[in-house]
């Protein structure tokens, strides 16, 4: 169902152009004029093209492939709506980078995550909209209202179309293991999970023991993202080693560079699943990644919000 109500303003970051670009199809709603560009010395500069008074005021910025420049830009914008005196302002971050540091697990370290919850409020933003958070409780960080998207029903949605039979649902390590069981719920079928032991603070991690039967039957291995794609093909490697047969997997944020797609390409993971909240160029080509549209789902999220109705059944 198309919005029509002239005020609702989505606008797009840099990061964000082509997946608000979806949002406004869906919304049937012309994307907000605005302007950004970087200085020759780094600076970064933005420019709202059109008047926002009053406005309810929606702006799309992934935080991902350029964390840093990416969540720079987005306070910018947050300020120019604010000082352009737009009714409300919500930040629409399909993926946010900095939730994976969501604790204090080793001494003098910074809980960023907590650091870029404050810096979003005290720029002028009213909500947030982001998907998949690397922890839900990380909502519990801000003082305004985070609606936490999910990308689990469109995927679920996928995998059914996929017409696999006697598979498994996998969790690579314990810490997705809730989120896979959901899967394994929603899907009918069993879950394995895997023992993953990570020894020091970097991107390496080691798939210690898998637990649960894969003989003979193809998996499917659910993550919430993946930057190297090691864990994942260490888990699909373990998987081999039991017997199983075919193997996917299925994750919510795909940031792979060259060397994870490298990683990806040399594995026994016959396809990737990905949803296009990163627009990552690298892998919308690639014969081993499927990227499918989260956007439908944040547009009528956008919709329910301005319109004041709840976004509970985006979860049925």
């Amino acid at each position: 169902m198309p919005c029509k109500n002239s005020e609702i303003k989505v606008f797009a970051g840099t990061s964000g152009k082509i997946f608000a670009d979806r949002i406004c199809e869906h919304l049937d709603i012309q994307l907000g004029k605005s302007y950004a560009m970087t200085f020759s010395e780094g600076n970064t500069y933005v420019k709202i093209e059109e008047t926002v008074r009053d406005k309810d005021v929606f702006i799309i910025q992934p935080v991902g492939l350029k964390p840093n420049d990416d969540f720079m830009e987005l306070l910018f914008w947050i300020d120019a709506f604010k000082r352009a005196s737009a009714d409300s302002i919500t930040v629409v971050m399909p993926f946010f980078s900095y939730a994976k540091a969501d604790k204090k697990d080793e001494p003098r370290v910074s809980i960023r995550a907590r650091v870029c919850a404050d810096a979003i409020e005290v720029a002028g933003a009213d909500r947030v909209i982001t998907m998949d958070l690397h922890s839900p409780q990380i909502q519990g960080f801000f003082k305004i209202p985070v609606d936490h998207l999910l990308a689990r029903p469109v995927l679920c949605d996928y995998i059914s179309q996929m017409d696999i039979d006697n598979y498994v649902i996998a969790a690579p390590d314990a810490g997705f293991a809730k989120d896979a069981r959901k899967y394994s719920v929603a899907l009918d079928v069993p879950i394995v999970i895997g023992d993953k032991e990570r020894k020091a603070n970097d991107e390496k991690a080691e798939i210690l023991e898998i637990l649960g039967d894969v003989r003979e039957k193809n998996v499917i291995i659910v993550d919430d993202f993946t930057t190297t794609c090691g864990t994942l093909a260490d888990m699909a490697r373990g998987l081999k080693k039991l017997g199983c047969n075919d193997i996917y997997a299925c994750v919510s944020h795909g940031l792979l560079q060259e060397k994870g797609l490298d990683i990806l390409e040399n594995s026994h993971i016959k396809k990737l699943i990905v949803t296009d909240s990163i627009n990552n160029q690298l892998t919308l080509n690639h014969p081993k990644v499927t990227t499918i549209s989260v956007a439908p789902m944040f547009a009528e999220a956008i919709k329910r919000i301005h319109n004041k109705e709840s976004i509970s059944p985006l979860f049925d």
